[in-house]
Protein backbone atom coordinates (compact mmCIF):
# COMPACT_ATOMS: atom_id res chain seq x y z
CA UNK A 1 0.00 0.00 0.00
CA UNK A 2 1.37 3.42 -0.94
CA UNK A 3 2.18 6.20 1.48
CA UNK A 4 -0.80 8.27 0.35
CA UNK A 5 -3.18 5.36 0.90
CA UNK A 6 -1.73 4.56 4.31
CA UNK A 7 -1.93 8.20 5.33
CA UNK A 8 -5.58 8.32 4.25
CA UNK A 9 -6.32 5.16 6.25
CA UNK A 10 -4.68 6.63 9.34
CA UNK A 11 -6.63 9.88 9.01
CA UNK A 12 -9.99 8.16 8.57
CA UNK A 13 -9.25 5.69 11.34
CA UNK A 14 -8.53 8.62 13.69
CA UNK A 15 -11.84 10.24 12.73
CA UNK A 16 -13.74 6.98 13.29
CA UNK A 17 -12.11 6.54 16.70
CA UNK A 18 -14.03 9.68 17.74
CA UNK A 19 -17.42 8.23 16.77
CA UNK A 20 -19.78 7.85 19.71
CA UNK A 21 -22.82 5.67 20.36
CA UNK A 22 -25.02 4.58 18.72
CA UNK A 23 -22.81 4.92 15.62
CA UNK A 24 -19.92 3.17 17.34
CA UNK A 25 -21.93 -0.01 17.94
CA UNK A 26 -23.28 -0.23 14.40
CA UNK A 27 -19.78 0.41 13.01
CA UNK A 28 -18.63 -2.68 14.92
CA UNK A 29 -21.35 -4.67 13.13
CA UNK A 30 -20.04 -3.30 9.84
CA UNK A 31 -16.37 -4.14 10.31
CA UNK A 32 -16.68 -7.38 12.35
CA UNK A 33 -13.18 -6.91 13.76
CA UNK A 34 -11.62 -5.83 10.45
CA UNK A 35 -11.88 -2.06 10.84
CA UNK A 36 -8.93 -1.19 8.60
CA UNK A 37 -10.18 -3.27 5.67
CA UNK A 38 -13.65 -1.80 5.94
CA UNK A 39 -12.41 1.77 6.26
CA UNK A 40 -10.40 1.13 3.09
CA UNK A 41 -13.63 0.16 1.26
CA UNK A 42 -15.14 3.58 1.84
CA UNK A 43 -11.90 5.31 0.88
CA UNK A 44 -11.80 3.36 -2.41
CA UNK A 45 -15.41 4.30 -3.07
CA UNK A 46 -14.48 7.97 -2.74
CA UNK A 47 -11.15 7.81 -4.59
CA UNK A 48 -9.18 8.01 -1.32
CA UNK A 49 -10.57 11.42 -0.42
CA UNK A 50 -10.67 11.30 3.38
CA UNK A 51 -13.31 14.00 3.82
CA UNK A 52 -15.69 12.42 1.31
CA UNK A 53 -15.09 8.92 2.64
CA UNK A 54 -15.73 10.08 6.21
CA UNK A 55 -18.98 11.72 5.15
CA UNK A 56 -20.05 8.58 3.29
CA UNK A 57 -19.24 6.29 6.21
CA UNK A 58 -20.99 8.45 8.81
CA UNK A 59 -24.06 8.71 6.57
CA UNK A 60 -24.01 4.94 6.19
CA UNK A 61 -23.89 4.48 9.98
CA UNK A 62 -26.75 6.94 10.46
CA UNK A 63 -28.78 5.05 7.84
CA UNK A 64 -28.16 1.84 9.73
CA UNK A 65 -29.27 3.36 13.05
CA UNK A 66 -32.33 5.10 11.63
CA UNK A 67 -33.48 1.93 9.85
CA UNK A 68 -32.46 -0.52 12.62
CA UNK A 69 -30.29 -2.49 10.21
CA UNK A 70 -28.48 -4.12 13.12
CA UNK A 71 -31.77 -5.91 13.91
CA UNK A 72 -32.76 -6.90 10.38
CA UNK A 73 -31.49 -10.46 10.80
CA UNK A 74 -34.06 -10.94 13.56
CA UNK A 75 -36.94 -9.88 11.28
CA UNK A 76 -38.12 -12.94 9.32
CA UNK A 77 -40.27 -12.58 6.23
CA UNK A 78 -43.46 -14.37 7.29
CA UNK A 79 -45.46 -16.46 6.68
CA UNK A 80 -43.01 -19.07 5.30
CA UNK A 81 -44.93 -19.37 2.02
CA UNK A 82 -44.29 -15.68 1.36
CA UNK A 83 -40.59 -16.10 2.02
CA UNK A 84 -40.45 -19.06 -0.37
CA UNK A 85 -42.21 -16.94 -3.00
CA UNK A 86 -39.62 -14.18 -2.53
CA UNK A 87 -36.79 -16.71 -2.91
CA UNK A 88 -38.37 -18.17 -6.05
CA UNK A 89 -38.62 -14.74 -7.69
CA UNK A 90 -35.39 -13.08 -6.43
CA UNK A 91 -32.76 -15.56 -7.53
CA UNK A 92 -29.56 -15.37 -5.55
CA UNK A 93 -27.50 -17.86 -3.59
CA UNK A 94 -24.08 -18.89 -2.38
CA UNK A 95 -22.72 -21.59 -4.68
CA UNK A 96 -19.33 -22.05 -3.00
CA UNK A 97 -15.94 -20.40 -2.61
CA UNK A 98 -13.03 -19.50 -4.86
CA UNK A 99 -9.66 -21.11 -4.27
CA UNK A 100 -8.62 -17.90 -2.51
CA UNK A 101 -11.53 -18.32 -0.09
CA UNK A 102 -13.88 -15.65 -1.49
CA UNK A 103 -17.60 -16.50 -1.35
CA UNK A 104 -19.16 -17.02 -4.79
CA UNK A 105 -22.66 -15.57 -5.09
CA UNK A 106 -24.79 -16.57 -8.07
CA UNK A 107 -27.48 -14.18 -9.30
CA UNK A 108 -30.18 -15.13 -11.78
CA UNK A 109 -30.61 -11.74 -13.38
CA UNK A 110 -32.73 -12.81 -16.32
CA UNK A 111 -34.99 -15.27 -14.52
CA UNK A 112 -35.75 -13.12 -11.46
CA UNK A 113 -39.29 -11.80 -11.75
CA UNK A 114 -39.71 -9.78 -8.54
CA UNK A 115 -43.47 -10.20 -8.87
CA UNK A 116 -44.51 -12.24 -5.81
CA UNK A 117 -44.28 -9.56 -3.10
CA UNK A 118 -44.02 -5.83 -2.52
CA UNK A 119 -40.84 -3.84 -3.16
CA UNK A 120 -40.20 -3.65 0.59
CA UNK A 121 -39.97 -7.44 0.95
CA UNK A 122 -37.42 -7.69 -1.86
CA UNK A 123 -35.36 -4.85 -0.35
CA UNK A 124 -35.58 -6.52 3.07
CA UNK A 125 -34.45 -9.84 1.61
CA UNK A 126 -31.56 -8.21 -0.25
CA UNK A 127 -30.29 -6.40 2.85
CA UNK A 128 -30.64 -9.56 4.95
CA UNK A 129 -28.42 -11.46 2.52
CA UNK A 130 -25.92 -8.55 2.59
CA UNK A 131 -25.87 -8.56 6.38
CA UNK A 132 -25.63 -12.35 6.65
CA UNK A 133 -22.74 -12.25 4.18
CA UNK A 134 -20.95 -9.54 6.15
CA UNK A 135 -21.65 -10.80 9.68
CA UNK A 136 -21.54 -14.58 9.18
CA UNK A 137 -20.17 -15.75 5.81
CA UNK A 138 -17.16 -13.45 5.47
CA UNK A 139 -16.03 -13.66 9.14
CA UNK A 140 -16.28 -17.46 8.90
CA UNK A 141 -14.17 -17.48 5.73
CA UNK A 142 -11.65 -15.16 7.41
CA UNK A 143 -11.30 -17.50 10.39
CA UNK A 144 -10.93 -20.53 8.13
CA UNK A 145 -8.14 -18.96 6.06
CA UNK A 146 -6.47 -17.02 8.87
CA UNK A 147 -6.65 -13.67 7.06
CA UNK A 148 -9.24 -10.97 6.39
CA UNK A 149 -11.69 -11.91 3.63
CA UNK A 150 -14.04 -8.95 3.17
CA UNK A 151 -15.18 -9.24 -0.46
CA UNK A 152 -17.01 -11.76 -2.63
CA UNK A 153 -17.31 -12.85 -6.25
CA UNK A 154 -20.58 -12.51 -8.16
CA UNK A 155 -21.57 -14.62 -11.15
CA UNK A 156 -24.50 -13.05 -12.99
CA UNK A 157 -26.57 -15.23 -15.31
CA UNK A 158 -28.20 -13.18 -18.07
CA UNK A 159 -30.36 -15.96 -19.47
CA UNK A 160 -33.99 -15.01 -19.92
CA UNK A 161 -33.78 -11.22 -19.91
CA UNK A 162 -36.85 -9.80 -21.64
CA UNK A 163 -38.28 -6.40 -22.43
CA UNK A 164 -40.79 -6.91 -19.63
CA UNK A 165 -37.87 -6.59 -17.22
CA UNK A 166 -37.99 -2.86 -17.94
CA UNK A 167 -40.64 -2.74 -15.21
CA UNK A 168 -38.00 -3.83 -12.68
CA UNK A 169 -35.61 -0.93 -13.24
CA UNK A 170 -37.04 1.08 -10.31
CA UNK A 171 -36.60 -1.78 -7.82
CA UNK A 172 -33.17 -2.72 -9.14
CA UNK A 173 -32.03 0.89 -8.98
CA UNK A 174 -33.20 1.15 -5.36
CA UNK A 175 -31.23 -1.98 -4.46
CA UNK A 176 -28.18 -0.79 -6.39
CA UNK A 177 -28.28 2.62 -4.66
CA UNK A 178 -28.52 1.00 -1.21
CA UNK A 179 -25.44 -1.06 -2.05
CA UNK A 180 -23.60 1.90 -3.55
CA UNK A 181 -24.01 4.01 -0.44
CA UNK A 182 -23.91 1.44 2.36
CA UNK A 183 -22.08 -1.66 1.09
CA UNK A 184 -19.39 -0.24 -1.22
CA UNK A 185 -16.56 -2.33 -2.64
CA UNK A 186 -17.93 -5.66 -1.40
CA UNK A 187 -17.61 -7.37 -4.80
CA UNK A 188 -14.16 -8.33 -6.02
CA UNK A 189 -15.25 -9.32 -9.54
CA UNK A 190 -18.47 -9.60 -11.56
CA UNK A 191 -18.54 -12.46 -14.05
CA UNK A 192 -21.27 -12.14 -16.68
CA UNK A 193 -22.37 -15.44 -18.24
CA UNK A 194 -24.95 -16.57 -20.78
CA UNK A 195 -24.98 -13.03 -22.14
CA UNK A 196 -27.33 -12.62 -25.13
CA UNK A 197 -26.38 -10.73 -28.25
CA UNK A 198 -28.20 -7.59 -27.20
CA UNK A 199 -26.09 -7.37 -24.04
CA UNK A 200 -23.08 -6.27 -26.10
CA UNK A 201 -24.99 -3.31 -27.52
CA UNK A 202 -26.24 -2.20 -24.10
CA UNK A 203 -22.83 -2.72 -22.52
CA UNK A 204 -21.29 -0.38 -25.08
CA UNK A 205 -23.51 2.52 -24.03
CA UNK A 206 -23.47 1.81 -20.29
CA UNK A 207 -19.76 1.03 -19.87
CA UNK A 208 -18.57 4.63 -20.38
CA UNK A 209 -20.98 5.79 -17.65
CA UNK A 210 -19.42 3.53 -15.01
CA UNK A 211 -16.46 4.50 -12.90
CA UNK A 212 -13.18 3.00 -14.00
CA UNK A 213 -12.80 0.92 -10.82
CA UNK A 214 -16.19 -0.69 -11.56
CA UNK A 215 -15.41 -1.34 -15.22
CA UNK A 216 -12.24 -3.16 -14.23
CA UNK A 217 -14.25 -5.58 -12.12
CA UNK A 218 -16.60 -6.70 -14.90
CA UNK A 219 -15.68 -9.70 -17.05
CA UNK A 220 -18.06 -10.92 -19.74
CA UNK A 221 -17.34 -14.63 -20.26
CA UNK A 222 -18.25 -16.74 -23.31
CA UNK A 223 -21.21 -19.08 -22.92
CA UNK A 224 -21.78 -20.42 -19.43
CA UNK A 225 -18.29 -19.30 -18.37
CA UNK A 226 -17.42 -22.73 -17.04
CA UNK A 227 -13.87 -23.00 -18.38
CA UNK A 228 -12.87 -19.52 -17.21
CA UNK A 229 -14.46 -19.90 -13.78
CA UNK A 230 -12.73 -23.25 -13.23
CA UNK A 231 -9.45 -21.30 -13.23
CA UNK A 232 -10.43 -19.65 -9.93
CA UNK A 233 -12.75 -22.19 -8.28
CA UNK A 234 -13.35 -25.93 -8.11
CA UNK A 235 -16.17 -27.57 -10.03
CA UNK A 236 -18.22 -28.03 -6.85
CA UNK A 237 -18.31 -24.25 -6.32
CA UNK A 238 -19.57 -23.44 -9.81
CA UNK A 239 -23.14 -22.10 -9.92
CA UNK A 240 -25.46 -24.77 -11.33
CA UNK A 241 -25.99 -22.76 -14.55
CA UNK A 242 -22.24 -22.83 -15.26
CA UNK A 243 -21.72 -26.58 -15.00
CA UNK A 244 -22.49 -27.29 -18.65
CA UNK A 245 -20.48 -26.01 -21.57
CA UNK A 246 -23.31 -24.55 -23.59
CA UNK A 247 -25.09 -21.39 -22.47
CA UNK A 248 -28.62 -21.19 -21.15
CA UNK A 249 -29.65 -21.78 -17.57
CA UNK A 250 -33.39 -22.47 -17.63
CA UNK A 251 -32.90 -26.17 -18.35
CA UNK A 252 -29.91 -26.35 -16.02
CA UNK A 253 -31.96 -24.87 -13.16
CA UNK A 254 -34.77 -27.30 -13.80
CA UNK A 255 -32.49 -30.35 -13.70
CA UNK A 256 -30.21 -29.19 -10.88
CA UNK A 257 -30.55 -31.04 -7.60
CA UNK A 258 -31.43 -29.19 -4.40
CA UNK A 259 -27.79 -29.32 -3.32
CA UNK A 260 -26.72 -27.77 -6.64
CA UNK A 261 -29.42 -25.12 -7.16
CA UNK A 262 -28.23 -22.39 -4.79
CA UNK A 263 -31.33 -20.28 -5.52
CA UNK A 264 -33.62 -22.80 -3.85
CA UNK A 265 -34.87 -22.24 -0.32
CA UNK A 266 -33.99 -25.90 0.25
CA UNK A 267 -30.32 -25.32 -0.62
CA UNK A 268 -27.98 -25.55 2.42
CA UNK A 269 -27.06 -21.84 2.20
CA UNK A 270 -30.67 -20.67 2.32
CA UNK A 271 -31.54 -23.18 5.02
CA UNK A 272 -28.67 -21.86 7.16
CA UNK A 273 -29.74 -18.27 6.51
CA UNK A 274 -33.41 -19.04 7.23
CA UNK A 275 -32.57 -20.89 10.45
CA UNK A 276 -30.21 -18.11 11.56
CA UNK A 277 -32.93 -15.50 11.14
CA UNK A 278 -35.45 -17.70 13.00
CA UNK A 279 -32.97 -18.15 15.85
CA UNK A 280 -32.27 -14.43 16.06
CA UNK A 281 -35.99 -13.64 15.94
CA UNK A 282 -36.65 -15.91 18.92
CA UNK A 283 -33.98 -14.06 20.90
CA UNK A 284 -35.41 -10.71 19.83
CA UNK A 285 -38.98 -11.86 20.49
CA UNK A 286 -38.23 -12.09 24.18
CA UNK A 287 -37.89 -8.30 24.11
CA UNK A 288 -40.35 -7.35 21.36
CA UNK A 289 -43.05 -9.50 19.68
CA UNK A 290 -42.49 -10.33 16.01
CA UNK A 291 -44.85 -8.42 13.75
CA UNK A 292 -46.07 -9.69 10.40
CA UNK A 293 -45.30 -7.35 7.53
CA UNK A 294 -42.26 -6.13 5.63
CA UNK A 295 -39.31 -4.38 7.26
CA UNK A 296 -39.44 -0.89 5.78
CA UNK A 297 -36.15 0.78 4.94
CA UNK A 298 -35.71 4.36 3.79
CA UNK A 299 -34.84 4.36 0.10
CA UNK A 300 -31.88 6.58 -0.79
CA UNK A 301 -32.13 9.45 -3.20
CA UNK A 302 -31.00 8.26 -6.60
CA UNK A 303 -27.41 9.37 -7.31
CA UNK A 304 -26.93 11.28 -10.56
CA UNK A 305 -24.78 8.49 -12.02
CA UNK A 306 -27.42 5.85 -11.25
CA UNK A 307 -30.16 7.99 -12.75
CA UNK A 308 -28.19 8.56 -15.95
CA UNK A 309 -27.50 4.82 -16.32
CA UNK A 310 -31.15 3.93 -15.77
CA UNK A 311 -32.30 6.48 -18.35
CA UNK A 312 -29.71 5.29 -20.84
CA UNK A 313 -30.83 1.67 -20.49
CA UNK A 314 -34.48 2.61 -20.86
CA UNK A 315 -33.64 4.56 -24.00
CA UNK A 316 -31.68 1.69 -25.52
CA UNK A 317 -34.38 -0.85 -24.73
CA UNK A 318 -37.06 1.30 -26.31
CA UNK A 319 -34.90 1.48 -29.43
CA UNK A 320 -34.67 -2.31 -29.60
CA UNK A 321 -38.35 -2.66 -28.84
CA UNK A 322 -39.21 -0.29 -31.63
CA UNK A 323 -37.02 -2.09 -34.16
CA UNK A 324 -37.83 -5.66 -33.06
CA UNK A 325 -41.43 -5.48 -31.89
CA UNK A 326 -42.22 -7.87 -29.05
CA UNK A 327 -39.56 -10.42 -29.94
CA UNK A 328 -37.48 -11.99 -27.22
CA UNK A 329 -34.93 -9.20 -26.90
CA UNK A 330 -33.40 -8.39 -23.65
CA UNK A 331 -33.06 -5.84 -20.97
CA UNK A 332 -29.49 -5.10 -20.12
CA UNK A 333 -26.97 -3.88 -17.76
CA UNK A 334 -28.59 -2.19 -14.84
CA UNK A 335 -30.34 -5.37 -13.82
CA UNK A 336 -26.92 -6.77 -12.95
CA UNK A 337 -27.14 -4.70 -9.77
CA UNK A 338 -23.52 -3.65 -9.97
CA UNK A 339 -23.08 -1.57 -6.88
CA UNK A 340 -19.36 -0.89 -6.55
Amino acid sequence: MGLVSQDALNQLQALMDQVEEPLKKTFQNVHQGFATENIARFLKAREWNVSKAHKMLVECLNWRVQNEIDNILSKPIIPPDLYRAVRDSQLIGLSGYSREGLPVFAIGVGLSTFDKASVHYYVQSHIQINEYRDRVVLPSASRKHGRPITTCIKVLDMTGLKLSALNQIKLLTIISSIDDLNYPEKSNTYYIVNAPYIFSACWKVVKPLLQERTRRKVQVLPGSGRDELLKIMDYESLPHFCKKERSGSSKHAATATVSENCYSLDHPFHQELYNYIKQQSRIHEAVEPIKQGSFHVDFPELPAEEEEIAKTIESEIHKFKGSNGDSDYNMAFKSMVIED
